[in-house]
């Protein structure tokens, strides 16, 4: 994945700037066929976009109630399966390729341009085609799903 960064700010003045311009070098992959970049995240809500931290040197893995985080995603075929739910809602877009979302057994399919409103359900991405799948996610902290009795926090 080759993803160019640039990021914006404000120089003493108030004057718009370019602070980061940048091949995304943070690719992690957490199982096989599966590569993601963190392109930005915040750890407050709402953002102070004056803050000088970098988004990319957070520490994502666990989510806090104030964080958000914008992550691009490929899903090779026959990426090896997670089953999961987070506590964000998630705003995704199909950058390329298409990819099944399995739902509790539900299949959706979705294709280049299709566009996701994920709300803390139990998910998982299977890959069944020929060619890579690319996935632009934001993160916004959630609280748990609570239904009933139970309570649906982060899972996977």
């Amino acid at each position: 994945m080759k993803i160019r960064r640039v990021v914006t700010g404000h120089d003493a003045s108030g004057k718009a700037i370019v602070e980061q311009d940048e091949i995304c070098s943070n690719i992690i992959s957490r199982r096989d066929h599966h590569s993601s970049i963190v392109v930005w995240s915040t750890g407050q809500f709402p953002v102070d976009n004056l803050d000088s931290s970098n988004g990319i040197s957070r520490d994502v893995s666990v989510l806090s109630k104030e964080d958000t985080v914008f992550r691009i995603v490929q899903y090779d075929p026959g990426v090896a399966p997670r089953n999961h739910r987070t506590e964000t809602i998630d705003y995704a877009i199909v950058m390329s390729g298409s990819i099944d979302m399995d739902l509790d057994g539900t299949i959706v399919h979705l294709n280049q341009g299709d566009v996701i409103v994920q709300k803390g359900t139990i998910h998982n991405w299977i890959n069944n085609g020929d060619v890579p799948c690319v996935i632009a996610f934001i993160l916004i902290a959630a609280k748990p799903i609570s239904l009933t009795e139970a309570t649906l926090h982060a899972d996977g």
